[in-house]
């Protein structure tokens, strides 16, 4: 058993994405908004020790949106992506239970398409307000998603996983199924034995190991220069700095990011390009030649090649005053 667990929560707007957040790391940790349209489009991530193990949970910001384009979304994938690596222990795809319209049946199809085999391995469903949907006619999720042929489909996908909460009605009070902390104790326990399944591992690929070197070698270099900070924010000092790479050296791909973190896009980072991104993230200081380098380029394989064909490693004192 893993001694953290890592969860990226996945869904569109207004489905109670980070509520759901809160529930599982059990407090008010992810900023709740009133209504969809008020809710920023952030990525964030929180922590918390639930039932004696750290627990982390990374909260994306609609990335199925379907009013939402990936260039929108863009800077925030890439947050995302630095934030989980090495890669995490589960995909929890937040769903609203109740009556789907043509419009949630946009975002699972979007769903479907987005994530390769491998990262379904690693995916579970989430349901919720379940209040509006367990009842004397429903007693389980498993018996909502049968009432559906697309949910199914997608419930099939992650292996049959699927689970079920309420953010508001299912409070510590309620007992048996209709409750939250069951909810969550199963979910944890799915997560376990998914990974079990998966050999113990996270889920990973090219892109999130590259990311995870890079973030590894920015610390050792800030643990020699910044000597007063502690070890907490040298590692997010680490995962500022290699968003910041990635976001200059990406800046101008278009349409691939989601493909290539979910597993789609595996040939982007399957050839002597995938060395690229560990060359490139092994050492912060050498991305502005990679930036100049890759800045046409429309495509993950283009701009990283691009970027690996300069000398990355020769513009350490270029890079600390460019990005002041």
């Amino acid at each position: 058993m893993a001694e953290e667990l890592r969860i990226v929560l996945l869904g569109k707007t207004g489905d109670g994405r980070s509520s759901a957040g809160n529930t599982i790391l059990g407090g008010d940790f992810f900023e709740v908004m009133s209504s969809p349209e008020s809710t920023t489009h952030k990525c964030s991530v929180q922590h918390n020790k639930v039932n004696g193990r750290l627990i982390s949970v990374i909260d994306t910001p609609g990335f199925f949106d379907t009013r939402l384009t990936e260039e929108q979304l863009k800077p925030e994938i890439v947050r995302c992506i630095t934030e989980c690596s090495p890669g995490p222990h589960a995909f929890v795809i937040v769903l609203r239970a109740g009556r789907y319209t043509e419009q949630e049946m946009a975002v699972v199809k979007k769903i479907t398409e987005s994530f390769g085999e491998e990262a379904f391995r690693y995916a579970v469903i989430l349901f919720t307000f379940g209040d509006e949907e367990i009842d004397d006619d429903c007693d389980t999720i498993e018996e909502f998603v049968e009432t559906s042929d697309e949910l199914q489909e997608l419930v099939d996908k992650c292996g049959g996983r699927c689970h079920v909460i309420d953010n508001r009605y299912w409070t510590e009070a309620q007992k048996g199924y209709r409750s939250n902390k069951r909810q969550v104790d199963k979910l944890l326990k799915t997560v376990d034995k998914m990974a079990a399944l998966n050999g113990g591992s996270c889920y990973t690929n090219d892109l999130l190991e590259a990311v995870e070197q890079g973030i590894q070698a920015e610390t050792a270099r800030l643990q020699e220069a910044e000597v007063e900070k502690d070890e907490e924010e040298i590692k997010r000092l680490a995962k500022e700095n290699i968003h910041r790479v990635l976001m200059m050296i990406l800046g101008g791909v278009v349409g691939a990011l989601l493909g290539a973190l979910f597993g789609l896009v595996v040939t982007a980072l399957s050839d002597p390009a995938s060395k690229t991104v560990v060359v490139l993230l092994g050492t912060v200081q050498g991305a502005i030649a990679g930036v100049k380098a890759a800045k046409h380029e429309k495509s993950i394989k283009g701009a990283l090649t691009k970027a690996f064909q300069a000398n990355l490693c020769c513009f350490t004192d270029r890079f600390s005053k460019d990005t002041d």
